[in-house]
């Protein structure tokens, strides 16, 4: 594992030439830091050193490690950036930024060293220009930074495994503090990439704050980085592939053996799997492909499907166009894994509304997305008893997801599937009306807003208040749906109360927001959109694949929506975020009964206590959740 590294201390010196002359190459001083593989400088049968200098850029190097037959460059963009007719010539107009001149070829006779320092500096100069456009960039984009974000206010990010559906959300192992990797060395002078080996100090997500090897303590050059991204290598990944290892200038003069270094502070240390870099990869190859059809909700009318084509697909997300769009704006973002998607066919097979399209057949290219694709929904037995129309519950409204409301079942079709409206604001042809599974987790017993002290949205124009569900039920003739045939199961999803991570503004689904869990219900998440009211928080179940890990759009390509300022929440008041349905001005419940009244006015005993076994495990992510108890 260690033969990559070795002490910067050896003195090395080779020779190059080009095809119009020979030049003598000046020996490298030996503080130079500069890492040869096994340690040692290579000769050839015939007496010549196995050492290589690059006729572009200087870089010293093992000689079968160079590129191309001839090993006079150390990589493809130096071969690339050669010039012919004078390499002298060509690295001097890079220099200087303009074309040789009489100084140029005073300067040629300089030693090769003192050329190295002269094109660093070069370097750095377009590194720090790149920066300045960088952070003007930033500032355009209120200059959000997860790490600074998390670095200043001592947040936590929610882990990866939290994520199923995620890339590496079911094989990120055992990545955490303390975990080496090999990373590009960004406090170096030299020309060429080069690698050092770093410290997991912090986990975020996806991003993980660095710090190199032989800093101890100091924390002056950590830096924050993504994990999954292309430069970062588990330890022995530069040996493998004649990579140099570098130490940084700020300590090169720290030790004079940095191999023995190395060795010491490896030994027994956790690096990330050798084929880590190819598990990213297979996590993010994705099955759906543009111009598969599929059976999507109608975001105009909730109780329909309409037909939509897949436009793009980007980290599983997918922005779908309906397919009797003229102009191919009329679009709708969802994962691939949503309960809003179906196969072609499904709204047919189980007696859900469908808006046929006026389009009589396929268009050229277009085919049906194969039904496996889909997400399974767990299997039920309707043939005893079962939910039926007329049935009350509460369930959270896709209209205002920060509300949880009075709901009715309006029709049971096939397959498990629920019609569900809202009470009091129904549209007349139940055109809101919304489909929600039988296992789906945004549907719930009544009482269970009472028993876990959320607030609970009455029918509008109800005049009763405070709101009691006895009442109702007797006031509607209705009867409550059993509890027994709601979704009891809850995952060890390992969410706690302020955690961070990226969430999709389900009102406005192409938007993914900074967003804090600030409630945890069992299984039930309640996501507060960083720098907005609360009014704006949504309802989202703790398996839902619109919450991704901090880190994930950085991943993706995917644009991240930084927290709300004062001035863009005002400016935005009157447009994207007014998306809550409307309502007139609307009670949201009222505090909760004790104990003896909710169990004296519930249907019976046994709902209590399912619902009291809910409330003692509040917020610990337990699976015990419907655990009956005794009375």
């Amino acid at each position: 594992m260690f033969d990559g590294y070795d002490s910067c201390s050896e003195d090395t010196s080779s020779s190059s030439s080009s095809e119009e002359s020979e030049e003598e190459v000046a020996p490298l001083p030996s503080n130079l830091p500069i890492i040869k593989n096994n340690g040692q400088v290579y000769t050839y049968p015939d007496g010549k050193s196995g050492m290589a200098t690059c006729e572009m850029c200087g870089m010293v190097g093992v000689r079968d490690a160079f590129y191309s037959k001839t090993k006079r460059f150390c990589s493809v963009s130096c071969s690339r950036s050669y010039s012919s007719n004078s390499k002298k010539a060509s690295i001097l107009a890079r220099l200087q930024g303009k074309p040789p001149t009489k100084k140029a070829k005073v300067l040629q006779k300089q030693p090769l060293v003192a050329k190295l320092a002269a094109y660093a500096q070069y370097q750095a100069t377009l590194q720090n220009q790149a920066k300045t456009k960088a952070g003007n960039m930033a500032v355009s984009m209120e200059g959000f930074s997860w790490g600074n974000y998390i670095n200043s206010n001592s947040f936590i990010a929610a882990p990866v495994t939290c994520f199923k559906h995620a890339p590496m959300g079911t094989c990120w192992g055992d990545i955490s503090e303390n975990v080496r990797v090999e990373v590009p060395n960004t406090d170096c002078s030299l020309p060429t990439k080069v690698f050092w080996i770093a410290g997991i100090v912090k986990l975020a997500g996806y991003n993980a704050l660095l710090r190199y090897e032989g800093f101890e303590n100091d924390s002056g050059l950590d830096f924050w980085c993504n994990i999954c991204g292309s430069d970062i290598h588990p330890v022995g990944w530069c040996a493998a592939s004649g990579k140099p290892l570098v130490p940084p200038r700020t300590i090169q003069h720290k030790y004079t053996n940095w191999k023995a270094f190395l060795v010491k502070r490896l030994t027994g240390a956790k690096t990330l799997p050798p084929d880590f870099s190819q598990k990213v990869s297979e996590s993010m190859q994705y099955p759906f492909k543009p111009c598969m059809r599929v059976e999507v909700v109608d975001k105009r009318h909730l109780c329909r499907t309409r037909v939509a084509v897949v436009e793009s697909v980007i980290g599983g997300r997918l922005r779908l166009v309906y397919e009797d769009s003229e102009d191919r704006t009329d679009d709708f973002w969802c994962h691939m894994h949503s309960p809003l998607i179906h196969h072609i066919g499904w709204s047919r097979s189980i007696g859900h509304r469908f808006k046929r399209s006026d389009i009589t057949k396929k268009q050229d290219g277009h085919f049906d997305t194969p039904p496996h694709l889909f997400a399974k929904v767990k299997e039920v037995d309707q043939s005893g008893e079962w939910f039926k129309e007329g049935m009350k519950l509460e369930a959270i409204d896709p209209l205002n997801l920060s509300t949880i409301c009075v709901a009715t079942i309006r029709k049971v079709l096939a397959d498990g599937f629920l019609m569900i409206g809202i009470d009091g604001s129904e549209a007349a042809d139940g055109s809101d009306w919304f489909c929600y599974h039988a296992t789906s987790p945004s549907i719930f017993p009544v009482g269970f807003c009472e028993i876990n002290m959320i607030e609970l949205t009455p029918p509008r124009g109800y005049t009763k208040l405070p709101f009691k569900w006895f009442d109702y039920l007797r006031e509607t003739g209705s009867i409550a749906a059993p509890v027994k045939l709601f979704n009891k199961d809850v995952p060890n999803h390992g969410f706690r109360v302020g955690m961070k991570l990226e969430a999709v503004d389900l009102m406005e689904p192409r938007l993914i927001c900074v967003a804090t869990v600030t409630r945890i219900i069992h299984r039930l998440l309640r996501i507060h959109f960083d720098g907005w009211e609360e009014e704006y928080d949504q309802w989202v179940d703790c398996e839902s694949p619109d919450l991704y890990p901090v880190g994930w759009c950085q991943l993706t390509g995917y644009q991240l929506q930084p927290p709300a300022s004062q001035s863009s929440r005002e400016s935005q008041s009157g447009s994207s975020k007014q998306k809550k349905k409307a309502k007139s001005q609307q009670y949201k419940g009222h505090k909760k009964m004790t104990t003896l009244q909710l169990k004296e006015e519930l249907i019976d005993g046994e709902d209590y206590n399912f619902l009291q076994g809910a409330s003692d495990q509040e917020s610990n992510g337990s699976a015990n959740f419907y655990i009956k108890q005794e009375p």
